[in-house]
């Protein structure tokens, strides 16, 4: 492979602890690729930067952050950063809350507080960060399997589907491959909007929270997509549970996502 469109992605912040790493419930990646570098999420603490530290890896000169939605577990790091720019969906900044004990989830800095500390860009269509990198913006919800509840409530009490959740579309030699922060708007939805959006129809690799849970109809439905679209990396993580992990396991091979640890593709 070119080494120039060579794909790396980083793990500084994750539920799951490489030995001698830090870990949380959060998702943060440093993904470097086609002449960029890009902090994907910062999960909610300073755990990320620490991470990185005893990787070895700057996050100075990264080239942006892109904050894949608006929950505290992977925008409050950005407490601990300052400068360069910042790209997200609009929508990330509004009072979101768990339905069960209405415990506060969302960001912990306003709008105005990462104005004051990015050069913000929010953006709900689709994104060009360079030539083979795409922020996906809002992703459409056209399955009739994802999507369709909801544990979240807005402010006003009404359900919260986490509408600016999003993702980003690698063009990567072999394929797409997508990164997910918590994939609220479902992996199916989200990987035939990269499709749409890139115009690229080969799947070569998916990494991230995929938000299942249990072995539902939508694991079910999840698994046979990337089985029947021969997607070749498959890397569930952060806020997917053990019962759909081995489902994912099942089908495309056993390997637990670590801090510390360092894809290449």
């Amino acid at each position: 492979m070119n080494r120039k469109t060579q794909l790396s992605v980083s793990v500084l912040t994750d539920n799951v602890p490489g030995k001698d790493y830090l870990s949380e419930h959060g998702l943060s990646f440093f993904i470097e690729f086609s002449g960029k570098k890009v902090l994907f999420d910062t999960g909610q603490s300073d755990v990320f930067l620490r991470n990185a530290s005893l990787m070895g890896l700057s996050l100075h000169n990264r080239d942006l952050i892109i904050l894949s939605h608006g929950h505290f577990d992977h925008g409050n790091g950005l407490s601990y950063l300052e400068g360069g720019r910042l790209l997200c969906h609009p929508g990330c900044f509004v009072k979101r809350y768990r339905a069960s004990d209405m415990s506060y989830i969302g960001l912990g800095n306003s709008r105005n507080e990462l104005q004051k500390k990015f050069d913000l860009i929010t953006s709900a269509v689709p994104f060009s960060v360079g030539e083979r990198i795409v922020f996906l913006g809002e992703v459409p919800r056209n399955t009739a399997f994802e999507s369709k509840n909801t544990s979240f409530v807005l402010e006003g009490g009404e359900p919260d589907f986490v509408m600016d959740d999003s993702g980003v579309a690698l063009l990567h030699d072999e394929g797409l491959f997508v990164i997910t922060g918590c994939g609220h708007a479902g992996v199916v939805n989200t990987l035939e909007h990269a499709r749409k959006v890139t115009g690229e129809k080969r799947l070569f690799g998916i990494m991230g929270g995929f938000h299942l849970k249990q072995v539902d109809r939508q694991t079910v439905e999840t698994v046979e997509y990337l089985k029947t679209n021969g997607v070749k990396h498959v890397l569930p993580s952060h806020c997917t549970a053990q019962p759909a992990l081995e489902a994912f396991y099942k089908q495309f091979g056993k390997h637990t996502v670590r801090t510390g640890e360092v894809y290449r593709f």
